[in-house]
């Protein structure tokens, strides 16, 4: 599909040795509640600020997804977990270490800081530290966590180009950060921190027995 002038000026192609300063404009769409597709390990995924209730909500709607579905948090770095998980148990620090940065978003309970619109009343946030330059290269210029429910229309399949997220989301978007074609196949795997044992609520790029060999 031919792009039009309006799809063009929502994408912006980076390629792998980025400068710096190439995350300012989507910096400045998430600080005005706008929302920003960046790629991530499997698919693409949508930021916004998560200190925006009115940018939050946006999300929700720009997804056709229930308020009543939590929304998973990128860091942008490791010392952000302790001001968005109220307590992280023994048992997660050896899956911090071999699985992050990666494919493995923690389930824990969430701090005073953290929404409860994106928590969805549960009191509980899951958190990851992803190994896309890109996903934690935003999060890193914007200062704080990004949302990283993946970039498309709540139900349907997950996305994993640019021109596919512009298809499917048009100008809900506010602008596409292209990394190219992402792998596709699993999301991250889901492992719920705040029963002992843990639990994993979804299966994906970290299996069941690798999360058990770093466990035990």
């Amino acid at each position: 599909m031919k792009l039009s002038p309006a799809d063009n000026a929502r994408i912006l192609k980076i390629g792998p040795d980025f400068p710096s300063g190439v995350f300012q404009k989507a910096v400045d769409i998430l600080n005005s509640g706008g929302v920003v597709a960046f790629p991530t390990e499997s698919f693409y995924g949508l930021a916004v600020n998560i200190m925006d209730p009115a940018a939050i909500q946006r999300l929700f709607a720009v997804k056709g997804r229930s308020p009543d579905q939590p929304i998973l948090l990128l860091l942008a770095s490791l010392s952000d977990l302790e001001h968005y998980a109220a307590q992280v148990p023994p048992s997660a620090r050896p899956l911090i270490r071999r699985f992050w940065p990666g494919g493995l978003t923690l389930i824990f309970n969430a701090t005073r800081e953290v929404s409860p619109l994106l928590t969805a009343g549960t009191g509980k946030i899951g958190l990851r530290l992803s190994s896309h330059p890109l996903a934690t290269g935003l999060a890193q210029a914007f200062g704080k966590p990004i949302t990283g429910t993946s970039a498309n229309l709540s139900g349907m399949p997950a996305l994993s180009s640019a021109q596919a997220v512009l298809d499917s989301l048009g100008n809900q978007v506010d602008l596409v950060l292209d990394g190219g074609q992402t792998m596709g196949g699993l999301g991250s795997t889901i492992l719920d921190m705040t029963v002992d044992p843990p639990r994993i609520l979804r299966e994906g790029l970290i299996t069941g027995r690798e999360i058990e060999d770093a466990i035990f």
